[in-house]
């Protein structure tokens, strides 16, 4: 079978082992994420301020598409709380709350971010993801789910609130508290403790009980269904709707209808820079879970083979009225430890949804949208970490600010902003660190042929001769800083002859480093001292032989650091440091 047919659909490579012990697995795995995914999908739904049965559409076509395209066998695709904020804040813009127009908008961010992260798979641009810094990552998610949390406490309050910034929130909620609903209360508290209660004790208390671990795990995953049984019978038996609870009220019966994006270039042109943003932390979200789950399997995944997964699973998912999707990172994780094998656990749920969408949704018109809110809250509680801040704080002042600014941004204008913050500050990281790399002036270790930092360790110098270690390719952003450097050291009482620039760690240098190397050069060459190279890496030494730098280089090239020393080395006059 040819290999490009491989890579473009992996399935052809996993099917291939496909027995009946992997389909036992599978479908273990798909009732158990079944169960976890038909009330998170309602209630992600909601959060992106669309009716509640589009989560359950963007959790059928997009499962069965990322099985087909993506690499990992346990990614979880489906709505995510931090995309479903993110789609809100989108098409919030819009001023289409409650229209067609705004589910239209809505399939349309799905489509559009479907088709970018297809074309970067195609273009083979998943090391784009790179340039996202984990700390500034997990700022943005930390402070998305505090903005989630907080945005569901008027369902839980039975209020009104608007806004999506963290003041804007809490402002609203105080001025509405007096009209706090003490029947929606009631309901919301008492499913916030259930559901924290089945997270952290249920399945110890199940244990205790003798109930099989395997077991265990089902039930306590079925926790949330538990509630929303539970509350919707309250609900319908206490009539509850007529004292003021709101409740979920009709949700249409069938499968996903076809349906198509809008092509108008006004709408593009308004949800372009929010489609891009859904698709690159989607993509950041979804590629970090599935490497480290492969990771704990020995398998691999193919980051650009990922982007074409996530993206046909977008484009399916606008195909059949739903919203942008993701791997999720607590369902996948409950994926793998329900043992999934294969992709095909994802189609399998995808059946399960189906038959919800079909069978169930009648059920579910009493249920009080105070237990999706709960279902929500306790779901996103477990993405705020604040102890990035004091990790941060005690390694890197500087990833500290970076963290610190994109929670602030996030929190107080919004995650639009916020998460565009947090892709120029990791940029702007990147260049910084780089602009300033490490240089170390070196000598030789005594008795060995090692080289080390003359301010760490006790090594011998020459004074005529001084060699600089630089711990970083040479680029645009550092090219000035190393001619500083060398011109703030040769600028001394020592009768300094010779200079040479130990590149170990240098992998690269471009135009702008080349024409700093030929300044550093001629101003050498004017003070009488030479320049030297040592240890050249052969991709950049073929690249220099392609200038007319190594002609003019009025020193030598060093295969190795000590071949230098001792040729330019007077023993009479080193001297220990």
């Amino acid at each position: 079978m040819p290999q490009p047919l491989k890579r473009y659909f992996p399935i052809l490579q996993w099917a291939k082992t496909y027995d009946r012990q992997i389909l036992g697995a599978d479908l273990m795995a798909a009732v158990i994420v079944t169960i976890m995914l038909i009330p998170q999908s309602l209630a992600y739904a909601l959060l992106a301020g669309l009716p509640p049965e589009v989560g359950l559409y963007a959790s059928i076509l997009p499962l069965v598409a990322y099985a087909i395209f993506g690499t990992s066998r346990v990614l979880a695709v489906g709505p995510v709380a931090v995309v479903s904020l993110m789609t809100a804040a989108a098409l919030g813009n819009l001023a289409l709350q409650g229209t067609t127009e705004y589910l239209i908008a809505a399939i349309t961010l799905a489509f559009m971010s479907g088709v970018m992260l297809t074309l970067m798979g195609l273009l083979r641009l998943g090391f784009l993801a790179n340039f996202l810094s984990h700390p500034v990552i997990a700022g943005f998610i930390t402070a998305s789910g505090i903005l989630i949390a907080t945005s569901q406490l008027k369902h839980i309050l039975g209020i009104t609130a608007h806004g999506h910034t963290l003041p804007e929130l809490l402002t609203s909620l105080m001025a509405h508290l007096p009209e706090t609903n003490l029947y929606t209360v009631t309901l919301g508290a008492t499913a916030l403790a259930f559901l924290f209660w089945t997270r952290k004790g249920l399945k110890p208390f199940l244990l205790k009980l003798g109930v099989t671990p395997r077991l265990a795990d089902v039930i306590t995953k079925a926790g949330p269904v538990a509630a929303v049984a539970a509350t919707t019978l309250s609900a319908y038996t206490f009539d509850l709707a007529e004292k003021g609870v709101a409740i979920v009220g009709t949700v249409p019966t069938g499968l996903p209808p076809l349906s198509a994006p809008s092509f108008s270039p006004d709408l593009w042109s308004q949800l372009f820079l929010a489609a891009l943003l859904i698709s690159i932390i989607g993509f950041v979200e979804s590629v970090s879970v599935a490497q480290t789950l492969a990771a704990k399997r020995r398998q691999r995944i193919d980051p650009d083979q990922e982007l074409i997964g996530l993206g046909t699973s977008n484009i399916a998912s606008a195909i059949s009225g739903g919203y942008p999707v993701t791997g999720g990172f607590a369902r996948s994780v409950v994926n793998f430890d329900a043992g999934a094998q294969t992709p095909a656990a994802g189609a399998f749920t995808a059946i399960g949804i189906a038959g919800a969408a079909l069978f169930l949704t009648p059920l579910l018109f009493f249920l009080p949208k105070a237990t999706l809110a709960a279902t929500i809250i306790v779901a996103v509680l477990s993405l705020v970490d604040l102890s990035i801040l004091r990790h941060a704080w005690g390694y890197s002042r500087v990833d500290f600010a970076a963290v610190a600014t994109t929670i602030a941004l996030t929190l107080g204008l919004g995650v639009e902003v916020g998460v565009s913050a947090g892709v120029i500050l990791s940029i702007a990281l990147h260049l910084y660190k780089t602009s300033r790399p490490h240089v170390a002036e070196v000598g030789l270790v005594p008795g060995t042929q090692h080289f080390r930092n003359i301010l760490r360790h006790k090594v011998k110098t020459a004074p005529h001769l001084v060699t600089l270690r630089i711990d970083e390719s040479l680029y645009f952003a550092n090219a000035r800083f190393l001619e500083d450097y060398v011109y703030d050291r040769v600028v001394c009482d020592q009768p300094i002859t010779d200079v040479v620039l130990m590149a170990s760690a240098v992998n690269e240098i471009d135009m702008s480093a080349l024409e700093s190397l030929e300044a550093i050069n001629s101003r050498l060459k004017e003070l009488n001292i030479r320049l030297h190279f040592s240890e050249v890496k052969g991709p950049v030494m073929d690249r220099l032989k392609r200038s007319h730098f190594l002609d003019d280089l009025n020193g030598e090239i060093f295969l190795a650091q000590y071949d230098a020393w001792t040729k330019l080395s007077n023993s009479d006059t080193s001297q220990a440091a």
